[in-house]
């Protein structure tokens, strides 16, 4: 499948600028792998006057049925032979708008440090497509770029041209041609509505496809006439996810419209639900005093180990007093998340110098981990084997040695107060112990004499006067005299 993007310009404007806003340089032919084929970059023209740059993609189809294990167009049990036999390395389709993506990130997202003054200036633009799926046809095609300021020229691919009785095939040669807008909308534009045209995606459609269409919709989607066919087919017509973004959507469009942030439409959601008087979760009180403790302990620079999925290192972002936060996970999806929780490409420069995810594990002492005023275990522990706890131990109070460390973990004894929870069954299926407040005592009193630490322990929840507190939270605090006299 084949796209080119073509730029005019002048002596002072070089049409070759567009090889900085694309990171490709005009002079040599590239080649990236991708997850099923190979994406080649080139530029047929290239000088001051005009310039195209084509983006080829060369489709394995045996990897694509491997990967898709039978899924997508052509996949079905009775359609052996279609699997191989199928437009997808001919048509524009979603396999084209990801390799896009992965190929010219940066210019999607308008990023050029090379030439930073371009990558915000509109561009003299035209993009061809010479096939594309349309499955409503070269109206459609219109109905969807139009009203982004593309003019649109979409003709109807005949079944064989030798037979023009046969009539026209469901696929257009597109071209798109604009002045007013810059590459990385374009770009963004390609990204969304290739796959929508298609009407079908190569790879399964989870809930991170929201994310996805929202950052690249910004902007433009919240307002499209076409906002929930767009939508939809983007989310291969998955209602849920669909629902979760056109109420994404409809909180921009409000925010807009009330020249406002969306966060303030979300908090004025939350309050209104705190003023129903519905019970704090736990989990959000446990993390209100985790950043309680860290604040009284005047910590700074703080390690969140076991960070999951980025709960308690958004909140500490938001917390000026913090001003280096690490979050560490054994888990690269986890990663994956957090990152995108916290919107990492997309944070100013000084934003993101306050924070890092790294992947590792606590069965092993790491450098990286040292040097810092506080690490927080927030229910951690009880997802090791017992035998794996003093690898960690060592870890953290022995190699890396914060000046100040929180460990939260449930209270095995408040488990009886979960109506919805049986009798002997651990809160979590992953949790392989559960302590009582004695255990947990005994455990943190052990650790902080081993490696020169005072402990104490705070309740974390409403505290039953039998069975004590939902979660169990130490606080170790590295003891000035035990240190010296080691030293």
């Amino acid at each position: 499948m084949f796209l080119t993007i073509t730029t005019t310009g002048t002596p002072e404007r070089p049409a070759t600028d567009l090889g900085f806003l694309l990171h490709k340089h005009p002079g040599r032919a590239q080649a990236f792998s991708t997850s099923h084929g190979t994406a080649h970059v080139f530029y047929p023209e290239a000088d001051d006057r005009r310039c195209t740059a084509a983006l080829l993609l060369e489709v394995d189809p045996v990897a694509l049925v491997r990967r898709g294990r039978g899924k997508g167009r052509g996949g079905a049990p009775d359609a052996a032979l279609a699997q191989y036999v199928n437009d997808r390395p001919y048509a524009a389709s979603s396999l084209l708008a990801v390799a896009l993506s992965g190929v010219f990130s940066s210019a999607m997202r308008g990023v050029c440090n090379a030439r930073p003054e371009r990558a915000g200036q509109p561009l003299p633009l035209r993009i061809e497509v010479p096939v594309l799926p349309a499955r409503g046809g070269a109206e459609l095609v219109r109905r969807l770029f139009e009203p982004l300021g593309w003019a649109v020229t979409a003709e109807p691919v005949a079944l064989d041209a030798e037979f023009p009785e046969w009539g026209d095939s469901r696929y257009v040669r597109l071209v798109l041609e604009s002045g007013t807008l810059t590459l990385a909308e374009a770009l963004r534009h390609l990204y969304v509505l290739l796959p929508v045209l298609d009407d079908a995606k190569h790879y399964w459609v989870s809930s991170d496809e929201v994310d996805k269409l929202l950052r690249a919709g910004e902007g433009w989607l919240p307002g499209h006439p076409e906002q929930k066919l767009i939508t939809s087919r983007y989310l291969s017509r998955r209602w849920s996810l669909t629902r979760q973004a056109m109420e994404r959507l409809e909180l921009v469009r409000l925010a807009e419209a009330d020249d406002s942030e969306v966060e303030d439409i979300d908090n004025a959601v939350e309050a209104e639900t705190e003023a129903e008087e519905k019970p704090t979760p736990l989990v959000v009180q446990r993390r209100e005093a985790i950043l309680d403790a860290l604040r009284e302990s005047g910590a700074a620079r703080v390690l969140d180990l076991g960070c999951g999925q980025g709960q308690l290192v958004q909140a500490l972002l938001k917390d000026a007093r913090f001003t280096e936060i690490v979050g560490l996970d054994v888990s690269m999806r986890a990663l994956t998340i957090a990152g995108r929780r916290l919107k990492v490409d997309r944070m100013g420069e000084r934003q993101a110098s306050r924070v890092r995810l790294l992947q590792g594990s606590l069965a092993y002492t790491d450098n990286r981990l040292k040097g810092y005023d506080a690490a927080v275990l927030s229910e951690v522990i009880e997802h090791l084997d017992l035998p794996r706890l003093p690898a960690l131990e060592y870890a953290v109070f022995g190699a890396a040695r914060p000046r100040t460390v929180l460990v939260t973990t449930p209270n095995v004894e408040y488990n009886v107060r979960w109506e919805s929870l049986p009798a002997g069954h651990a809160r979590h299926g992953d949790h392989r112990f559960e302590w009582t407040r004695d255990e947990f005592r005994a455990w943190a009193t052990a650790v902080a004499e081993r490696h020169g630490y005072d402990v104490a322990f705070r309740p974390v929840g409403p505290e039953d006067p039998e069975v004590g507190p939902p979660t169990q939270m130490a606080v170790f605090v590295i003891n000035a005299v035990k240190e010296a006299k080691a030293a």
